[in-house]
């Protein structure tokens, strides 16, 4: 009977198992779980202690108190009283029938828990991976991953102009002459993140689509989604779709992406800049378009978002490798009235060959200290330069280079960032804008951030920039009103009240000068939330 209770004991343990995956399922309420799990072991108990009873035989009376007499010298004994008794049988059968009732038990509820196993397994079921703040929601259908994240943000900005002269590709405002507010995005829209990813024959897969829709009304230009807002009524907001990409790889052979994607060339300058989170210079607040520029123009040139066939390496030691051709993108004359000479047509485009591009980054740890440092480059052969100075039938071409350098440090509650490229007919604020002189030939450009965030509190982060992106002339060129120079200056206190929440607080001051006397300059106070989940 013994080895019967302790077999009993064990087969309870996997009737245990069920009911805490009953719960976890959400079958049982809590209340039901421990009103069920209370009574099993009730049971249990009882058929223990019925079955130790049973295994005892009690005897009614005692050997010492028997009555005995001598006659005849022999010893004259009375009739013994049954050891088993009716109420120890009863006790004996209710045992054994407690103990089949859990015998049973038991195998039904091992029963039901291989059919949940089997069930819960099944690729049939799909499951809710557990959430990280940051990473998204994760659904799990079988094989396949299916996460949904992204962010919405918006911002109170108010614009005052300091004044001066119009500057011909300039980023500031100041010449407008006239204060202006707006509730707007900053230099990220809103977005809707969407990754399908599995693993099949050794490979993981993945597709990607990104959706970025923007909060006042759009009115497309040359930029698309891009271009300044139409602030009328009876608008719609504009939809951009910035990725539409796939991968294929692993950590071994390493990642190839088709689609379209952020390009590499300053890719980590726009990552790392805090404006990111923020509005930065404004570009534009009279009529806001889906984006302010943030830092774009004043530090760095725009990454922009691509077609192209790239791979990037298995990380070794920290270093990881990254290349691919891209859709070649034309000249543009960005100033205006002609300084500059383009390949951009609303008819025509003509490229031979595909734009390149590549990086490098390493990371690494000394300590409490956190690095990585980065490289990237590219080149694009431009043909078919036109303007007014140069005739259609020359087919005036040129091959434009650049190429970057960058760090991020993080030590305790520090960061710091620090960033330079150089381009040989780059251009400046978008790729390839007045990258190229009226006469056809390559206009050089450079700039730089440097940037600092400190955690005052746990939560409470304040955070400096100042950058610069400059345009030169070409030696005999002289376009007074051309852009020299955009620079600004900004201050800001993010704080995050949850993980999904930040609160922000930002001053802006933006300048530009022209190659002639023109300059302008103008201060932009932003106050908004972005929600990241």
């Amino acid at each position: 009977m013994s080895a019967f209770i302790y077999a009993s004991e064990a087969r309870a343990d996997d009737y245990t198992d069920l009911l805490d995956i009953l719960k976890i399922k959400g079958s049982l309420t809590s209340a039901e779980y421990n009103g069920l799990l209370a009574k099993h072991l009730r049971h249990l108990r009882e058929a223990e202690v019925s079955a130790r009873h049973a295994d005892t035989p009690r005897t009614r009376i005692a050997a010492a108190d028997r009555p005995h007499g001598v006659h005849g010298g022999s010893v004259r004994h009375l009739p013994a009283v049954s050891e088993a008794p009716d109420d120890t049988q009863v006790a004996l059968a209710q045992a054994r029938s407690a103990a089949a009732q859990a015998q049973a038990s038991a195998a039904a509820a091992q029963q039901a828990l291989l059919s949940t196993r089997s069930e819960m397994n099944s690729p049939s079921i799909v499951r809710v991976a557990k959430y990280v703040p940051g990473k998204g929601v994760t659904f799990q259908a079988g094989p396949i991953d299916i996460n949904f994240s992204g962010f919405v943000n918006g911002f109170y900005t108010f614009n005052s102009p300091e004044g001066g002269m119009p500057v011909a590709g300039g980023v500031s405002t100041g010449n407008s002459g006239f204060d202006t507010s707006g509730v707007r995005n900053g230099l990220l829209p809103a977005g809707l993140l969407v990754k399908l990813s599995t693993t099949q024959d050794g490979l993981d897969l993945s597709a990607n689509f990104g959706f970025y829709p923007g909060l006042n009304n759009n009115d497309p230009g040359a930029f698309n989604a891009n271009s300044g807002g139409s602030p009328v009524g009876l608008g719609t907001a504009g939809l951009d779709v910035r990725q539409v990409f796939a991968t294929v790889g692993n950590k071994d052979i390493g990642t190839f992406k088709v689609g379209r994607d952020l390009g590499l060339f300053g890719s980590d300058a726009i990552l790392n800049d805090a404006t990111l989170l923020s509005v930065g210079s404004t570009g534009s607040n009279a009529n806001p378009a889906n984006t302010s520029l943030g830092r774009i123009g004043v530090g760095y040139v725009y990454a922009d978002w691509i077609p192209q066939i790239s791979y990037m390496s298995p990380k070794y030691h920290g270093v990881q490798a990254t290349v691919g051709i891209f859709t070649p993108l034309d000249e543009f004359d960005y100033a205006g009235l002609n300084p500059s000479g383009t390949s951009y047509s609303a008819l025509n485009s003509q490229h031979s060959s595909p734009m390149i591009q590549g990086k490098v980054t390493y990371d690494f740890t000394i300590g409490a200290l956190t690095t990585r440092i980065w490289s990237s480059f590219l080149v694009q052969h431009q043909q078919h330069l036109t303007s007014g100075s140069i005739a259609a039938s020359t087919n005036r071409s040129a091959t434009v280079e650049a190429g970057d350098i960058g760090t991020k440090i993080t030590l305790g509650r520090f960061e710091g960032v620090a960033y330079y490229y150089y381009g040989s007919g780059l251009g400046t604020t978008g790729l390839f804008f007045d990258g190229i002189n009226a006469s056809g030939r390559k206009r050089a450009s450079e700039g730089y951030y440097v940037q600092g965030a400190y955690k005052i509190l746990p939560r409470l982060k304040l955070v400096g920039s100042y950058g610069t992106s400059n345009l030169y002339q070409v030696p005999g060129e002289n376009d007074p009103l051309l852009v020299r120079r955009n620079e600004s200056e900004v201050g800001a206190l993010y704080y995050n009240l949850t993980d999904w929440l930040t609160l922000l607080g930002e001053y802006a001051h933006t300048r530009s000068a022209a190659h002639g006397p023109n300059h302008e300059a103008d201060d932009t106070m932003s106050l908004g939330a972005a929600l990241f989940f």
